[in-house]
């Protein structure tokens, strides 16, 4: 699991992190969300124990993580900029992955070698931006680690490997518990991979949820009656969004499923329908009703 408690870090003058506290649970999948700027490869760097915070604590699997090689045995960082060695190939690569972590899984390198079907006698340098993505995600998964950071992983891969990739992050988070933190600036992409989102923007996390809870609480209903009489609603729902359509109403209502249900059928809709919310609408209408930018955290 991972423990980020108080953290602050700045550079020269600027505040890049300011108090930021969550926990990521054991076999969890939770998603880092911001804009770019926000902070979070900072504090991806962080977690990964490669920078130092200037006040707080990070724990991994319990430990504090800063130069703490042990930790590092078990958890693999894999950042938004690639890094490999200069002129060394795939398999080259492994084997200095091979010697690096001592859980490296041979059964597991070959068989991902079959599911990402690249030649592992081929320079690294010489693949295109997705194709070295997929090398990354490749041996880092071979490693078997407990604890899997990702600073966009999907970037670059096309549709059917950024499926298989996160299909196999589903396997090793039920069969092994294996605890990941993905940042990412795109709702869309992680909105089916995680359990549990926070926002960061200007260093602070203006919003922490797990992301059932956050889709029960926030709901997009579209009405109509016979009588233009919708602005009763407004004293009886929290109305956070509304947008007439013709003879349609668009509302976004906070507040229990069923109350909001009954409070519009006593006003005898002809029209009432349900409609379901994206990641990234919900993120939109909680942090406008914050009133933050949205425009500025989300892209």
């Amino acid at each position: 699991m991972i423990e980020v408690r108080g953290v602050d870090k700045s550079y020269e003058k600027e505040r890049i992190l300011k108090d930021v506290s969550f926990t990521v649970g054991k076999g969890s999948i939770y998603g880092l969300l911001g804009s770019n700027g926000a902070g979070k490869t900072t504090l991806m760097r962080i977690i990964a124990g490669i920078l130092k915070q200037n006040s707080g604590r990070v724990c991994v699997l319990k430990e504090d993580v800063f130069e703490n090689s042990v930790i590092k045995q078990r958890m693999v960082f894999l950042p938004d900029a690639l890094y490999f060695l200069p002129q060394y190939t795939v398999k080259q690569m492994a084997d200095f992955y091979r010697g690096m972590y001592e859980n490296w899984n041979e059964e597991r390198y070959e068989k991902l070698k079959e599911l990402f079907n690249l030649n592992e006698n081929k320079k690294v340098s010489q693949f295109s931006k997705g194709m070295q993505r997929q090398v990354a995600l490749w041996l880092s998964m071979s490693v078997m680690p407990d604890v899997l950071v990702l600073d966009e992983p999907f970037d670059g891969l096309d549709a059917v490997i950024r499926k298989k990739v996160k299909n196999l992050i589903f396997q090793d988070v039920a069969s092994r518990e294996m605890t990941v933190l993905i940042s990412s600036h795109n709702l869309r992409e992680v909105e089916d991979i995680c359990d549990h989102v926070g926002i960061l923007h200007n260093g602070e996390l203006l919003l922490e949820r797990d992301l059932d809870d956050l889709k029960e609480d926030i709901h997009k209903v579209q009405v109509a009656f016979k009588d233009e009489n919708e602005h009763i609603l407004e004293s009886d729902l929290n109305i956070v969004y509304q947008e007439r359509r013709g003879s349609v109403l668009l509302l976004i209502v906070k507040g229990n499923e069923n109350e909001i249900s009954r409070t519009i059928n006593r006003f005898n809709p002809i029209v009432y329908d349900r409609l379901s919310l994206t990641l990234e609408e919900i993120f939109i209408y909680e942090m406008g009703g914050a009133g933050y930018a949205i425009e500025n955290i989300l892209v």
